[in-house]
């Protein structure tokens, strides 16, 4: 989920209201707060709380509520979990840091097993491979994989070897569940038997990605496989074509114009290019 900001950078709780709203409408299953998507290693601790009690209150029980608390070291890592733990999240979601001095393979793994082992809430693990600098070692994937409080695993790394080795460890550990963050790959991740979606478009794209898995399941997979061809055309026309030049800011000027949020403030200042707006205005215009 984008995180609506108000123009001087503090969480914008009515619009998180409404968007949480839309996603119980939608029908989704839950939200991710704070990930990349989410502005979260940007927004100053206290922000992050007041994001995560809103969304809890609003959702009511009708969502699952995870919050990423990702950190340099994994002292700070568990004070976030804490701080989430006790604004109500569900989850704790581990990504990799921004920055890890000596990040040896070995200090890597360990960042992500100390701080999942000892982690308050049940742990979900944000694989973006090598899209980081710093990832978990395809050596100890699966280990890391098959701790016990590590209940999913969101997987934006885009790589076959990586998609293999989650596949593997939910063999062994059939509770693990496999969420796909390549929001334009969807369909390879469920025909390679991922669960299902775990993404920031999926906040523009909720219906549409309900009726992909539907259908994938009742084995109509080639109108399964039409949705989701549209599903792309219409997020590529939300970030900005295929080169991602609005990403972030197409996405939340798209929710502005949905009534959803109040501004298109972010920290990362992508552009809103006039193709972008056109686009977001047509789709608004024909879908809403």
């Amino acid at each position: 989920m984008p995180t609506p900001l108000t123009p001087d950078f503090r969480v914008d709780e009515p619009s998180v209201e409404r968007i949480i709203q839309a996603a119980v409408h939608d029908g989704l299953h839950g939200v991710f707060l704070a990930g990349t998507c989410g502005e979260g290693p940007w927004l100053p601790d206290r922000e992050r709380q007041r994001l995560v009690r809103c969304a809890v209150r609003t959702a009511g029980g009708k969502l699952k509520i995870a919050a990423q608390v990702s950190d340099n070291s994994v002292p700070r890592i568990l004070d976030n979990a804490q701080a989430a733990a006790e604004a109500g999240a569900d989850y704790a979601i581990i990504a990799a840091p921004a920055t890890l001095l000596n990040a040896t393979p070995e200090r890597i793994t360990a960042h992500f097993s100390e701080a999942a082992q000892a982690c308050p809430l049940p742990v979900g693990i944000y694989d973006m491979g090598r899209h980081r600098p710093i990832m978990i070692p395809e050596a100890d994937l699966k280990k890391v994989y098959l701790l016990s409080n590590v209940h999913f695993i969101k997987d934006s790394s885009s790589a076959p070897e990586r998609r293999a080795i989650a596949l593997a460890a939910q063999k062994e550990k059939p509770s693990l569940t496999l969420f796909s963050g390549d929001e334009f790959r969807s369909m390879e991740y469920l025909t390679a038997g991922y669960n299902g979606f775990m993404f920031g478009g999926a906040s523009a794209v909720g219906p549409q990605l309900q009726q992909i898995v539907k259908l994938f399941l009742a084995g109509r997979v080639a109108e399964a496989e039409a949705i989701d061809s549209e599903m792309k055309r219409t997020l590529y026309g939300i970030y900005g074509g295929e080169k991602i030049a609005c990403w972030l800011t197409g996405l939340k000027y798209y929710m502005v114009r949905r009534g959803l949020f109040t501004t298109a403030t972010s920290f990362l200042g992508y552009p809103l290019t006039d193709e972008c707006r056109a686009y977001i205005e047509r789709h608004v215009a024909t879908t809403h």
